[in-house]
């Protein structure tokens, strides 16, 4: 049990914890091309909230260093062993609908408002004011803290890939980005694209041509869901060209589907035929069973009528291998274990346009009980039958600490002696910083039962629970140094 009171310290410099939390996130560091330059690859706006960051950091006596506008650290302390606290200082667009300004960080009702609050800059200054107080109080340490900032987490994690390449991996560490109490494994991450052009279906006609009875009456001219490969489509949209004395049997027949399926759409008539589009449940695509996609319910409503053969196949390829096929089964590649849970696919992207290529956007996220080498062939296999080429646009592996190691015992044993709870151990399917560090857990800061409103429009973080988290990480950050 800790002699000193991290939460009366904590009070002790609470109005500069939160007056510089609230100029920290009224920094508009959305990712921005358009003023990208040298020391800024990720725009002005994230290049300031990084110096922030930094400055905040050397006026506590800290020594830092800026690589080169990819990220910076702050560091104190000796030792040949490094504790690691990897957290970013981008964000994600804050879009429509807010009820205050974004990025004006105001106080109500005991919230900070503002994008960022949660995801990541609120924890962010959290650990930065943990280490702060750790300098402070003098208290003696074995090992080097280290902060770390990233600046391009919500994108393509180029930040942390440039700092390796030059900084040391520290010993041990953790992100404040997640949940408490501590996340600990987390499942293999996958985009890929399946790709099928014109002179593959041309191949795969004359090898074998398909199974259709003849050329249909109708054309899919085009069919398009989903913006994003981790979200299930919350919309879909096709356009079929079809004689005019079709639509209103096309009519009727869709309304009868749309009340069996107790889903919402509508169809408009064109000058050429009928353009149908579905509204789903959009969800993240780590749990898509939890959502209703979109393409692959008006895929399924189409392959019931006879459509031009491409447009059949396509429709076809969706039914059986992407409509509620969650676990990757009609690939042959579902995988379970009791620690991570099951392999998911979500069909995140469907886009098709008669003359062009056909592309499907898969992500896919795996347990360690399975190999990407292992499963990756198998859907290769499948695809290619159907004339569809895989492209790998990302992957990471499974990432996982052993729950016996003094990294995830000490930040249970912390989180429990702060706040009376047990430490659950977390296995999650999505993805956190902390797979950024050799050994990395993520740690905070969202409690359980708190509103997740990372992403979200009026975003938050109760200033209860900054000063709470801030107690913890300090804590934590001092127990993994000490010795």
């Amino acid at each position: 049990m800790s002699t000193i009171n991290w939460q009366k310290e904590v009070e002790k410099r609470k109005d500069e914890l939160i007056a510089t939390t609230q100029r920290f996130l009224q920094i508009d560091s959305v990712l921005d091309p358009d003023t990208a330059g040298e020391g800024a690859p990720f725009g002005k706006g994230v290049q300031a909230a990084l110096q922030f960051a930094l400055q905040t950091c050397e006026d506590a006596g800290m020594t830092i260093k800026n690589i080169d506008g990819y990220a910076g650290h702050a560091e104190f302390g000796q030792g040949d062993e490094c504790i690691g606290v990897l957290s970013h200082v981008d964000v994600v667009p804050p879009g429509d609908g807010w009820t205050i300004p974004p990025f004006a960080a105001d106080i109500i009702e005991g919230k900070i408002i503002a994008r960022g609050a949660l995801d990541d800059k609120g924890p962010a200054m959290a650990a930065i004011f943990a280490a702060k107080m750790i300098k402070e109080l003098e208290l003696p340490l074995q090992k080097r803290i280290r902060l770390i900032f990233g600046t391009d987490e919500e994108s393509g994690w180029e930040c942390v890939k440039r700092y390796f390449e030059s900084e040391e991996m520290p010993t041990m560490g953790f992100t404040p980005d997640a949940d408490f109490p501590l996340i600990y494994a987390e499942k293999g991450l996958t985009h890929l694209v399946l790709r099928q052009t014109n002179e593959n279906f041309e191949q795969l006609m004359n090898q074998s041509p398909l199974k259709v009875s003849q050329e249909g009456t109708t054309q899919l001219l085009s069919f398009h869901a989903g913006m994003r490969v981790n979200m299930v489509p919350e919309m879909a949209e096709a356009e079929l060209a079809c004689p005019p004395e079709q639509v209103a049997a096309w009519t009727e027949a869709y309304q009868i589907y749309l009340e069996k399926e107790q889903r919402r759409g509508h169809i408009t008539q064109t000058d050429t035929g009928v353009v149908f589009s579905l509204q789903g449940v959009s969800v993240h695509g780590m749990d898509p069973a939890k959502g209703v996609n979109a393409g692959a319910y008006l895929a399924q409503f189409l392959q019931k009528y006879d459509l031009d053969v491409r447009g059949r196949a396509f429709v076809d390829f969706i039914a059986t291998y992407l409509f509620e096929q969650h676990d990757g089964e009609a690939f042959g590649i579902n995988a379970d274990d009791q620690e991570m849970g099951s392999l998911t696919l979500n069909p995140g992207i469907f886009h098709y346009v008669a003359g062009e290529d056909v592309r499907f956007d898969l992500n896919i996220r795996y347990p360690h009980s399975i190999l990407f080498e292992q499963w990756k062939p198998r859907l290769e296999q499948v695809a290619a039958e159907h004339g569809y080429l895989l492209e790998i646009i990302t992957h990471k592996k499974p990432h996982r600490v052993d729950p016996a190691h003094p990294l995830v015992t000490t930040l249970q044993r912390v989180y429990t002696e702060q706040t009376g709870e047990k430490a659950e151990l977390l296995a999650i399917g999505g993805g956190t910083y902390g797979r950024a560090l050799d050994v990395g857990v993520a740690f905070g800061p969202l409690f359980p039962g708190r509103q997740d409103t990372a992403h979200q429009r009026d975003e938050y973080l109760l200033v209860e629970d900054l000063l709470k988290a801030t107690a913890i990480y300090a804590q934590a950050i001092f127990e993994l140094a000490k010795n």
